[in-house]
């Protein structure tokens, strides 16, 4: 945490440097691409609720709501709330249901993810399992640092994974017609190309948008490289998200990946720019995010309407 701290700190100090115009640009692309994404999933939930009604407003106001708590919220937090959401605005959904059109989702954004980072394996810049223990984020470091406590974790996991079979296989048929239902638009190529995947291939053509503009707006080169392999990064700080945003295990990510891909570049300069956008893309997605929660809801206390509205089909 202590590197984190001493992180933003510098970010502070070289505040004075960041251009406003790039970084205006960037925060804008990416609030852009947060409509792509959830144009992809409102197509993938209409697929499987062919007669009701899904409305693309009540779609982007449930996930740019998940991302604004995910912004705070370890663990993927927000995305119980986008689930919450979405299954209040579809009358009949179930969660089952709408978890399975995530995980439509998460096909291509996997396979893209794996494209970059097999790249950046290429140009031998990706930190070693034992160097990724020594990275100065604090996602990772306990792992090496407690192995006690890591194997207690991975016995709650292993007690947790055994009692989530066991009710599985309890509900086998009921659940497996509710995932057939969510994955449904993956039966229909034409339409998952032209409805999911074409939005979230614009959603990642926008990532790689906003992160040039950043990258211009710290002062580091604009490059297709550069832009690559802060794409990376993002997406291994993801892989546990133990801290809110990731931030920390995404900052030491780039440091280590630039100041071996870019010796040049001068540490404050790669700590600033790290910091400073995660810290950026954290305002923007909270602000955003619970902006759309209060304009759902009401107010932001969601658990109240859960208790008020007993959830239909479970």
């Amino acid at each position: 945490m202590g590197q984190v701290l001493d992180a933003v700190g510098v970010f502070f100090e070289q505040l004075a440097a960041v251009q406003l115009g790039p970084l205006f640009f960037a925060v804008c692309v990416h609030l852009l691409k947060t409509f792509c994404t959830s144009r992809a999933w409102r197509n993938a939930i209409a697929a499987a609720y062919p007669d009701d009604p899904v409305r693309q407003r009540s779609i982007y106001g449930a996930y740019v709501s998940g991302v604004g708590v995910n912004a705070l919220v370890p663990a993927r937090g927000g995305d119980a709330v986008r689930l919450y959401l979405a299954h209040r605005s579809i009358e009949g959904a179930t969660y089952t249901t709408l978890a399975a059109t995530l995980f439509v989702l998460s096909l291509f954004d996997m396979a893209m993810g794996a494209v970059i980072f097999v790249y950046a394996l290429t140009l031998g810049v990706m930190p070693s399992p034992g160097a990724v223990l020594d990275l100065p984020g604090f996602d990772f470091r306990w792992i090496g640092k407690s192995p006690e406590l890591a194997i207690a974790l991975g016995f709650a996991l292993l007690v947790a994974g055994v009692f989530g079979i066991a009710w599985l296989r309890f509900r086998a048929r009921d659940l497996k017609a509710r995932l057939a239902q969510g994955i449904v638009v993956l039966h229909d190529r034409p339409r998952y190309l032209t409805s999911v995947v074409t939005w979230q291939a614009a959603d990642w053509g926008l990532r790689f948008v906003s992160i040039w503009f950043f990258l211009g707006a710290f002062g580091i080169e604009q490059s297709v490289r550069n832009v690559l392999l802060v794409q990376v990064t993002q997406s291994l700080a993801t892989l546990v998200p133990v801290s809110p945003g990731g931030i920390g295990t995404e900052q030491a990510f780039i440091v280590y990946v630039f100041s071996r891909a870019e010796p040049f570049v001068a540490g404050a300069r790669l700590l600033a720019f790290s910091v400073g956008m995660k810290l950026t893309l954290i305002a923007v997605n909270v602000v955003a995010g619970f902006t759309a929660l209060f304009l759902m809801l009401g107010h932001v206390r969601w658990r109240e309407h859960s208790a008020e509205r007993p959830a239909p089909g479970g």
